[in-house]
């Protein structure tokens, strides 16, 4: 007989992730730190950006113990900002309550939209060091800043202040957030907190970073600053509604319980895009009835619903409208990749924006040779920067948009090393950037872009056009090394021709004198005119890249001034 005991029960959004945190990036110890730091650091370029405020981060990483977990340290990670600070209402909300957001449920192109992020670290540091996060916020209106500590309330999903006091802060607004929780730190490789932030600080050109890491060995850690390369703040576009097309019936269904009571046609037109007047008719013209369309939603049957859906579906629409992306530019990025290292060559791209899947994207490819890098391992894979609304991606890349898109390409074509379906081998970064109010990602934790096809075919030209940039750079080297080198063999065996013939055809000196100017003025000459042709050819790909980026930023000044 079965237990009376078993009764169905319900639980908290909080209560569910603190039982998954694997889903939302915590799988392991030295995902955990990646993690905890990545969410602090989206929260803050997402609030200056939103309040117009040129960036300027500090972030510190430290170990300070043993951890309580096996195998583990106690690490305390601090990242403050130079923001609009958070009220005191707001705090609780912004760290300690899941799906509590601005941005949730909005098409818009923000790096955080979920608001689950920054509240799983908050849980994390709360199961693994018995306390939450400590925040010190101050906005402009508040005399002095609020220190506390916030902790979530799993079983009822909501932040919890304590310890509450006010301070003196050195700075007229902002935030910083600390966590205290077990954790391994990984400085190196792709999955490391030193490629993070190189990535965030190519994708984010506007931004001063200042930030202090453990050190390798028993160095003693030191403060490193990445500086700005552009004053120019990004701009974030509107927000866009979904596109009918892009939905599932059940999204529809819940999408419509949005809105409230409204007859079903005016749903249609505020929360879709391209649905209008005009496209109301050809919907009625598709067999839907203008009474279905003028009853309330919350009267709609699920039958109903499904017709409607069905009917929509088989109507052709305009595609979305691509206003809503935003791209870093040209100029910014060429500045940007410098900061990577000792760059020998770049090929920068940004595509013009695009629909995908009947969602709007805007892709940026940069491809850097690094000089630093020639002396390694020359079958070592390119390294592959992997961006999703400006935020680095660094784990399950495999299964990625873009690493499919990468291996998709024919890099032989371009005169690099590439082993069969593989990413090209070379002293090489590609960087790729994809930008959407509505990326599609495998799992919660967003670290791995869906893969469809649309998407994959935009991702592939774009690197192939990256690719050309960098084989007529290549080819010039090899036409210059090629002349050198046959240079150089005149300069070697001619004098010994010029030597024998004299010698046998018993010339007087000055003949043999008359002879050797006459070689060295056509060796001379000849070296001269490819040298003059390399430059002028080198001038104008330099001049007529310089100019176009130049006119995409007076452009998007201007935009921003109107």
């Amino acid at each position: 007989m079965a237990s009376k005991s078993n009764k169905i029960s319900s639980s908290s959004t909080a209560e569910y992730f603190s039982k998954n945190l694997q889903q939302v990036g915590f799988s392991s110890s030295t995902k955990a730190v990646l993690t905890t730091l990545k969410e602090s650091v989206d929260n803050a370029l997402d609030a200056c950006e939103d309040a117009g405020i040129l960036p300027e981060l500090t972030i510190e990483v430290e170990k300070v113990g043993a951890g309580t977990l096996k195998n583990t340290d106690q690490v305390r990670i601090r990242v403050t900002d130079n923001g609009p600070g958070i009220t005191a209402d707001e705090i609780s909300q912004v760290f300690g309550e899941y799906l509590a957001s601005s941005k949730f449920g909005r098409g818009r192109c923000s790096r955080g939209q979920q608001g689950i992020g920054i509240s799983a670290a908050t849980t994390w540091a709360q199961l693994t060091s018995a306390q939450g996060a400590w925040v010190i916020s101050k906005t402009k209106e508040m005399r002095k800043a609020l220190k506390a500590l916030v902790e979530v309330d799993i079983k009822h999903n909501k932040g919890v202040l304590k310890n509450k006091e006010t301070i003196d802060w050195d700075r007229p607004h902002g935030v910083s957030v600390e966590f205290l929780f077990d954790g391994r730190i990984q400085l190196n490789g792709e999955g490391g907190l030193l490629n993070y932030i190189s990535g965030t600080a190519l994708v984010n050109p506007h931004m001063t970073l200042k930030y202090k890491v453990p050190a390798a060995g028993d160095a003693k850690p030191e403060w490193q600053t990445i500086k700005r390369v552009t004053e120019v703040i990004p701009e974030i576009p509107d927000a866009i509604e979904p596109h009918p097309h892009t939905m599932k019936l059940g999204e529809f269904m819940a999408h419509s319980h949005l809105f409230g009571k409204m007859t079903v046609s005016n749903w249609l037109k505020k929360g879709f895009s391209r649905v209008n007047e005009g496209t109301l008719k050809e919907f009625k013209n598709n067999g839907i009835k203008p009474a279905t369309l003028g009853k309330s939603v919350d009267a709609l049957k699920e039958a109903e619903f499904k017709e409607l859906f069905q009917k929509i579906q088989n109507t052709q629409l305009m595609a979305p409208s691509t206003k809503s992306v935003l791209s870093i530019g040209e100029l910014a990025l060429s500045k940007a990749i410098e900061r990577l290292g000792t760059v020998d060559f770049f090929s920068v791209i940004t595509r013009k924006p695009c629909i995908c899947d009947f969602k709007p994207i805007q892709l940026e490819v940069a491809i850097a040779r690094l000089k630093d890098r020639v002396v390694e391992d020359p079958e070592a894979p390119a390294t592959v920067l992997r961006f999703a609304n400006r935020v680095p991606l660094q784990f399950d890349k495999a299964a990625c948009a873009i690493i499919k898109a990468i291996e998709s390409v024919n890099w032989r074509a371009y005169e690099l090393v590439q082993p069969k379906n593989s990413v090209p081998q070379g002293p090489y970064v590609i960087a790729v950037s994809v930008v959407s109010p509505f990326i599609k990602f495998k799992n919660a934790s967003k670290e791995t872009i869906d893969a469809s096809d649309e998407l994959v075919e935009e991702l592939r030209r774009a690197l192939i056009q990256a690719g050309q940039k960098l084989s007529r750079h290549i080819r010039r080297e090899g036409r210059a090394n090629d002349l050198e080198e046959k240079l150089r063999h005149i300069e070697q065996f001619c004098p010994i021709l010029v030597e024998g013939l004299c010698r046998i055809t018993e010339a007087p000196a000055a003949r043999k004198t008359r002879a050797e100017e006459g070689l060295v003025k056509i060796l001379g000459r000849d070296a001269k005119v490819a040298e003059e042709e390399f430059a002028s050819a080198d001038a104008i790909v330099i001049q007529a890249e310089q100019a176009k980026a130049e006119a995409s930023e007076k452009a998007k000044a201007k935009g921003k001034e109107k």
